[in-house]
C-alpha cells in the first residue's frame, strides 16, 4: 500500500505477515509540517533559541512577539543578508496607503542591526554586500543601534542610502566603521560627513582606519616642515553633533571625519579613544590637535593601537594631564611616556590608570605624580594577569610577575591597587 506524503518522495509501508523476522518500519508524517519563521533575523537558527521558541507557541502570540523578534536583528552570513533585505522589500511593496503607520512592517521593528560578524570573502562578495545594503538602509526607519564590520569599508552609495533615509535622527550608536584615507576615497568620506550632519542625536561613533602602510608612512615623514594637515580637507562642513558622548578612532592619525569633529565643539562628548600618532614623525596627525581640542571636557582617554605586524607604536603626548584636567580614567599605549604636570594646577582626579605592561621606568615617573593624584586608586595592566594559586615562590619573583608585585608593594602604602586584565587584585 502507497500513502503519498506531502513532500516529493513517498513514504512507503512494507508488511511481512509471513516474514519470522520484523522488517524496516519508515515512519509516517503525522504531524504537520513545522510552521517556517524569519530565521534569517536572527543568528541562531535553532529553536532553543527563546526569541524563536517564542514565535512556535500559537498564531496569536506569534503575531504579538514579532515585534520582539526584529527588535534586535543580527546575521553573520552574506547570504540571510540578502534574504532578509528580500523579506524588507516585499513586505515593502504589500504595504499601501490605506495603513495608517506610514512605515512597512517588519523593517519598522528592527531597532539594532549587528553585522560586525558578517562573513564577506575576496571577490565579488564585497559589491554584493555594498547593493544589498544600500537596498536594506532606507527600510529601517527607526533604527538605532547599527554595528558594522570593522574589516570590510563600504562605499558611498551605502553612506548615501543610510543618511538619504526617513528617521536618520533616530540612530543613536555607530560603530564598526571602516575608512580607507587617501585622496581617491575622499567623496566616501565626505558622504560619511554627510551622514553625521544628519544624526543629530548620535551619543556613539566608532571608526576604523587602515593604519599606515609603509609607502604612506614614507610620504608623511618626507613632508614639508610647516605644512597645515587641514589644507588637505578644506571646504568640509562641520557636523553639529550636540549628544555625542563616546567617539573612538583606532588606527587613524588623520581623514576628513576627524578634521570635520575637531572642528566641530562636541559639548557633550566624554569618553575619548584614539591611537597614538605624533605630529613629529607624521606632520599630518592630526591626533596631538584633537587632544588638544577635545580633551578638557572628556573624563575617560584611552590611547590604544591595533595589534598587527610589523609593530609600529609612536609616542604618546607627555602633556596629557594638564591638557584633559578633568580625567578620570587614563589608559596609556607603549612606549610609556614621561607624563609631566603643571605646578601650578593643584590636583589631578585621576582616579584610574591603565598601562599595558609593568615597566620600572614608568613605577618612578608614576611615584613622582603621586602628591598631585590624591584620588588614584586603581592601576591596571590591561595586558597581564595574576599567576594561579600554586605556583612556586621563584615563578611569582620571576619576570614581569616579580614586577607586579613590586608595584603593589611600594603603590599599595598609599592605598592604591594593582589589577590585573581581569581587574582582579592576585593573591
Amino acid at each position: 500500500m502507497n500513502l503519498p506524503s506531502n513532500g516529493e518522495n513517498t513514504v512507503y509501508l512494507q508488511p511481512r505477515p509471513l516474514a519470522l523476522s520484523s522488517g524496516k518500519l519508515l515512519l509516517l508524517p503525522l504531524l504537520p509540517r513545522r510552521r517556517t519563521t524569519p530565521i534569517s533575523a536572527n543568528g541562531d537558527h535553532s529553536s532553543c533559541n527563546p526569541r524563536v521558541a517564542l514565535l512556535l507557541v500559537c498564531k496569536t502570540l506569534k503575531e504579538v512577539a514579532l515585534p520582539l523578534f526584529y527588535s534586535s536583528v543580527r546575521i553573520t552570513l552574506l547570504a540571510s543578508l540578502q534574504d532578509f533585505t528580500d523579506l524588507l522589500v516585499a513586505a515593502d511593496r504589500k504595504w499601501d496607503s490605506i495603513r495608517r503607520i506610514p512605515y512597512s512592517a517588519p523593517g519598522r521593528w528592527v531597532h539594532a542591526l549587528d553585522l560586525s560578524d558578517l562573513q564577506i570573502g575576496i571577490g565579488d562578495e564585497a559589491p554584493q554586500a555594498d547593493v544589498v545594503l544600500t537596498r536594506l538602509f532606507p527600510l529601517l526607519p527607526f533604527l538605532q543601534t547599527l554595528t558594522l564590520n570593522s574589516a570590510v569599508p563600504l562605499s558611498r552609495s551605502v553612506w548615501e542610502s543610510l543618511s538619504d533615509r526617513d528617521g536618520g535622527h533616530n540612530l543613536r550608536v555607530l560603530s564598526g566603521v571602516k575608512i580607507c584615507s587617501s585622496p581617491h576615497n575622499i567623496d566616501v568620506e565626505e558622504s560619511f560627513v554627510e551622514l553625521l550632519q544628519r544624526c543629530h542625536y548620535l551619543e556613539e561613533l566608532n571608526i576604523v582606519g587602515s593604519g599606515l602602510e609603509g609607502i604612506e608612512l614614507a610620504a608623511t615623514v618626507d613632508g614639508r616642515p610647516g605644512e597645515d594637515p587641514h589644507a588637505r580637507y578644506s571646504g568640509l562642513k562641520i557636523p553639529h553633533m550636540p549628544h555625542l558622548r563616546k567617539f573612538s578612532a583606532i588606527s587613524m592619525h588623520a581623514s576628513a571625519v576627524m578634521c570635520s569633529l575637531l572642528l566641530s565643539p562636541l559639548p557633550s562628548l566624554i569618553h575619548l579613544t584614539l591611537t597614538p600618532y605624533d605630529d613629529i614623525s607624521i606632520p599630518t596627525s592630526l591626533v596631538p590637535s584633537f587632544i588638544d581640542a577635545h580633551g578638557p571636557k572628556v573624563y575617560s582617554l584611552h590611547l590604544y593601537a591595533h595589534k598587527s605586524w610589523p609593530t609600529m607604536l609612536f609616542p604618546s603626548p607627555t602633556t596629557i594631564l594638564h591638557t584633559c584636567t578633568r580625567l578620570h580614567h587614563l589608559s596609556l599605549e607603549n612606549p610609556l611616556p614621561v607624563l609631566t604636570i603643571c605646578s601650578i594646577y593643584p590636583r589631578y582626579p585621576l582616579r584610574v590608570l591603565s598601562i599595558p605592561r609593568p615597566n620600572p621606568d614608568f613605577l618612578g615617573v608614576l611615584e613622582s605624580l603621586l602628591p598631585k593624584l590624591p584620588n588614584l586608586r586603581v592601576v591596571r595592566t590591561r595586558d597581564v594577569r595574576w599567576l594561579r594559586r600554586g605556583m612556586s615562590d621563584r615563578a611569582l619573583e620571576a619576570g614581569v610577575q616579580g614586577e607586579m608585585r613590586e608595584w603593589r608593594r611600594r603603590l599599595g602604602r598609599r592605598g592604591i591597587r594593582v589589577l590585573d586584565a581581569d581587574w582582579t587584585p592576585g593573591d
